[in-house]
């Protein structure tokens, strides 16, 4: 049996990698503590939860949800943006709800790339940007994060003849697996040149609410308030915590939000009304959980940060997220992976490698922070064991 040639560069993800050595750790006997996911541990609260239960017992619900029913959804989206970030959006054109934001990303190149077109990406990011463009037949060119930079791209290295077979551009900030912020002068200047090359500027947002300093996290939006070559993709999945629930959302570029609905009409309708109803309470009801939920990764992040400086593995604070990104210590500098497996089957431990991440992502290690900070501990302890050969 024959496949499609674009399967092939989709066959290695990082997260099914560290899955099959995680079940093979367990089958093993080890005790897991499972740091490779960023899927909080936090419960979703009571007052989402019983709105998603009353639409169960409605059976106006229970039928197919077409784009016009989504319409209770895209007001409340539109008006919590414009509270947020204060710019004004349509919800009737400028909004599209989504099966989690990663379903966003992966399905807009297809709206926006030929064959053989090109995407500039983050490296290292998140997969599913990559994955997307393969689906469409697109070609990727990486653009290298680096610590001396503050992990931003330098977009005057981009070579002229990728620009001219150049269609979007994607970034993400704060960003994953980096944890690295993005002022909104960044913004303005990636929206700039997304102007002057004919490019559309995505911008994937789940950690929107994650800033663990001072300062807010600016959205593309602001830095393009007539919407003229960006859209935006935010999920429920962090801030609300409601990984499991697929939910999320599109806003910006009208063009982009139709053209982008023209593809998901042709792979699904949308997920259960209960389920926008459960979004719709998250945005309007009290927000304290979402910096409750803030500070509890801010208290993850000091503890598991200062106990592996306490073991000699000295890695920077990060300033948003929910993960550390760490640069390995020799001899595993360049050998991420090797060193992610290999710590799983001795301690149990699950981290994602770097390299999974990206060219770029070698030599570095993400831990997220989805555990009690005693879990933590305990896992940064035997991760020092493990370094030290006991």
């Amino acid at each position: 049996m024959q496949f499609a040639k674009r399967l092939e560069p989709i066959q290695v993800n990082v997260f099914a990698d560290m899955d099959r050595a995680k079940t093979k750790a367990i089958a093993a006997g080890q005790d897991m503590i499972d740091l490779s996911l960023g899927s909080s541990d936090l419960p979703t609260e009571p007052h989402v939860i019983q709105a998603i239960e009353q639409s169960l017992h409605d059976p106006s619900t229970h039928g197919y949800l077409l784009f016009h029913g989504t319409k209770a959804f895209r007001q409340t989206v539109a008006q919590w943006y414009t509270d947020k970030f204060g710019v004004a959006v349509d919800p009737e054109t400028e909004v599209l709800p989504l099966i989690g934001s990663q379903e966003g990303t992966a399905h807009l190149p297809l709206a926006v790339l030929n064959p053989g077109d090109f995407a500039l990406l983050l490296d290292p990011g998140y997969p599913s940007h990559a994955g997307g463009v393969y689906l469409a037949s697109g070609q990727i060119y990486p653009m290298p994060l680096r610590a001396e930079n503050g992990f931003l791209p330098v977009f005057e290295e981009i070579p002229s003849a990728v620009l001219a077979q150049s269609r979007m551009m994607v970034l993400s900030y704060p960003h994953n697996p980096t944890t690295a912020i993005a002022p909104l002068s960044f913004f303005q200047k990636a929206v700039e040149f997304c102007q002057a090359h004919d490019l559309v500027l995505v911008h994937d947002f789940p950690y929107a609410d994650f800033y663990l300093g001072s300062d807010p996290m600016p959205s593309v939006l602001q830095a393009d308030p007539e919407k003229t070559v960006s859209i935006e993709f935010f999920t429920f999945s962090k801030s609300y915590k409601m990984g499991g629930f697929r939910v999320g959302y599109a806003i910006g570029n009208a063009d982009l939000i139709r053209a982008l609905r023209q593809v998901k009409a042709a792979v699904d309708f949308n997920q259960y009304r209960g389920i926008l109803n459960g979004a719709i309470a998250a945005l309007t009801g009290d927000q304290s959980s979402v910096q409750q939920a803030v500070e509890i990764y801010r208290q993850r992040r000091d503890v598991f940060v200062d106990r592996l400086r306490q073991n000699g593995w000295t890695v920077p604070t990060p300033e948003a997220a929910m993960y550390v990104w760490a640069k390995l210590p020799e001899p595993w500098i360049n050998d991420s992976i090797n060193f992610a497996v290999k710590l799983i089957a001795a301690t149990g431990v699950a981290v994602s490698p770097g390299a999974g991440f990206g060219k770029s992502g070698e030599g570095y290690v993400r831990f997220a922070l989805v555990h009690e900070p005693e879990i933590l501990i305990k896992a940064v302890d035997r991760i020092a064991g493990f370094l030290k050969g006991k």
